[in-house]
């Protein structure tokens, strides 16, 4: 049984370092995969939009490397909130980072990857409950670090003295803070309503835009946390805290997995390319398909995107068609 007591009352004069959630390679592992996802999803985005050629190589590392990504970011913010009373909001905040990371990732690959997740309709609700899941840890997380700001916690008490300490009066800076972590929040739960939207909506006037702005939008969201991260986190810029020990820097073979497992989509890859692995086409081969959609091939023709309902209450078209 651990011998742990939380305490609230007194403030430590520095803070251990915690190279499991802020380590140099898991933050490199979460900022290389967030900008390759978001490259690739440009990438096919534009590449099947005006050239109207699958790419799909890139379609399945995209997909392997947004699985990655959304399992990893899941499993760091549950060990942020397992640890929340012995973990500092510095660590802590770099979690909730991370987690905006995760979420501009497996959005992007949603909006590029759309028409896989409507043809199969057990890939759609794993997407779906994946996407529910990363939604509600990061808000849980983001409600932590509104109150820390709110009531500027010491740096080196837990996060979880956010519930139990009195306000220490709001920092010169609490305004913009409080602002943007709250429209963090809400961002995210709008990105979330709307790749939900998105993985029924069949209007193909709506899908070209849908996709350009929300990409452009991800893009902002996820160069905007890696920069934060790279300037707030020990390995690669200045701690706000005072740590113990230079821990987060070192590289050991825990750093060097996180970093190895972006090696692993490579292999699908190589098989694709030696015809050893399928990758079925996102749109449907035939126009005899009883639940095709048609889309819009941007040169006043149409394509045919097949979705397949969920077979104990779903129909044979999209419930959000008639928008």
């Amino acid at each position: 049984m651990s011998n742990f007591t939380f305490n609230c009352s007194d403030v430590p004069t520095e803070t251990a370092t915690d190279a499991g959630v802020a380590g140099a390679g898991v933050l490199l592992s979460f900022i290389i995969t967030a900008g390759i996802s978001l490259l690739f999803s440009a990438i096919i985005i534009f590449h099947e939009m005006r050239l109207q050629k699958e790419a799909k190589v890139i379609r399945k590392l995209l997909l392997s490397l947004s699985d990655q990504q959304v399992i990893t970011g899941i499993g760091i913010q549950c060990v942020g909130l397992a640890k929340m009373k012995s973990m500092v909001s510095y660590h802590f905040f770099i979690i909730w980072m991370l987690s905006l990371l995760s979420t501009a990732t497996h959005i992007s690959t949603l909006f590029a990857l759309v028409n896989d997740f409507k043809r199969d309709w057990v890939l759609r609700w794993l997407r779906q409950f994946f996407m529910f899941v990363n939604l509600v840890l990061s808000c849980t997380s983001g409600i932590f670090v509104l109150m820390q700001v709110m009531k500027n916690l010491q740096p080196t008490l837990p996060i979880a003295c956010v519930w139990e300490v009195e306000s220490r009066g709001a920092p010169s800076n609490a305004g913009i803070s409080i602002a943007g972590t709250i429209a963090v929040i809400a961002g995210q739960c709008i990105f979330f309503a709307l790749g939900i939207w998105y993985l029924h909506i069949n209007n193909a006037r709506w899908i070209k835009l849908v996709q350009l702005l929300g990409l452009l939008s991800l893009v902002a969201i996820g160069t905007a946390a890696a920069v934060r991260v790279i300037l707030v986190s020990q390995a690669f810029g200045s701690p706000s805290v005072p740590l113990s020990d230079e821990g987060e820097k070192a590289w050991n073979f825990g750093q060097l997995l996180t970093l190895l497992l972006l090696i692993l989509p490579l292999i699908s890859a190589v098989e694709i390319m030696r015809g050893e692995m399928n990758v079925p086409s996102p749109v449907a081969a035939t126009s005899d398909d009883e639940s095709a959609i048609l889309l819009g091939d941007g040169k006043g023709g149409v394509v045919r995107s097949s979705f397949q309902p969920n077979p104990f209450w779903g129909n044979q078209q999209s419930r959000f068609s008639k928008w």
